[in-house]
């Protein structure tokens, strides 16, 4: 073997080290993070504090934030790429930054057959109306089941929107949250899910079957104005183990999910 190849192969494993040592820091952080975030999780169901973070979303995700809304330039949205687990992601592309004008849109949602329709606060979160728009075109939501029900005294929702069924998946890019000012989540509400981080609002979203206490922190996105009994009819028959948290006893299906001008 000659010396140029010597030191080629040299280089080679040297290189190769490199790649596994940046590798591993990776796989710490994020189990790190994970063990946090259980952590903040279990003190506050066990504390009764920080309900919020009950709605969270696991993310694994090390991508910046969204710059502040103030550096957005005004009607256009800052949709960021996002990298979680490429194993619950449905990337289905991105909405475009300047949605334009929107005008009145209803969401119809059909679970278990029963369509459930959403009046979208189009003014008050508009990209976030984009977001759902552009999804719900691209069938994102068709066929997919919601993940979490929660039926406590104090907050009670139904948790949809992650096609994966895990509680971590997305559609590859998150944004900032709106509507969140004075924000209250009575029945019939539906806001976004995030993780609890400023800016990491992605497709999950939860409906709120019963008046719930929740900080404002989550997305307004709709009210819903008919077919709630739908969700309703979920919460009654409660979860799989029977606790006030966990994955529904009857299983809840989006069919469809449209998007659409409402009629005038």
């Amino acid at each position: 073997m000659t010396a140029k190849d010597k030191r080629r192969r040299e280089l080679a494993r040297d290189r190769y080290q490199r790649q596994e040592q940046r590798r591993a820091d990776r796989d710490r952080a994020r189990r790190r993070r994970q063990r946090i975030l259980v952590g903040l999780v279990v003190a506050a169901l066990v504390g009764g504090m920080g309900i919020g973070l009950v709605l969270a979303i696991a993310s694994s995700d090390d991508s910046p934030a969204p710059p502040p809304e103030d550096t957005v330039a005004a009607g256009s949205c800052a949709f960021i790429d996002n990298a979680p687990d490429p194993e619950v992601v449905t990337d289905v592309g991105r909405p475009p930054s300047e949605p334009g004008e929107l005008g009145p849109l209803t969401a119809t949602l059909t679970l278990n057959g029963t369509p459930v329709v959403i009046e979208m606060d189009t003014e008050g979160a508009p990209c976030t109306a984009a977001s759902w728009q552009f999804l719900a075109a691209a069938d994102y939501f068709d066929d997919t089941r919601c993940h979490r029900l929660t039926t406590s005294d104090t907050l009670g929702v139904l948790q949809c929107g992650d096609p994966s069924g895990t509680g971590r998946g997305g559609p590859g890019y998150r944004f900032a949250e709106e509507n969140t000012e004075g924000a209250t989540y009575p029945a019939g509400t539906v806001a976004m899910g995030n993780t609890g981080a400023p800016g990491s609002t992605g497709s999950q979203f939860f409906v709120v079957h019963s008046d719930s206490e929740l900080p404002p922190s989550y997305t307004v996105v709709g009210q819903v104005t008919e077919g709630l009994e739908a969700v309703t009819a979920v919460a009654q028959a409660g979860t799989v183990d029977g606790t006030d948290d966990g994955e529904p006893a009857t299983e809840a299906v989006i069919d469809d999910l449209v998007v659409e001008r409402s009629p005038r």
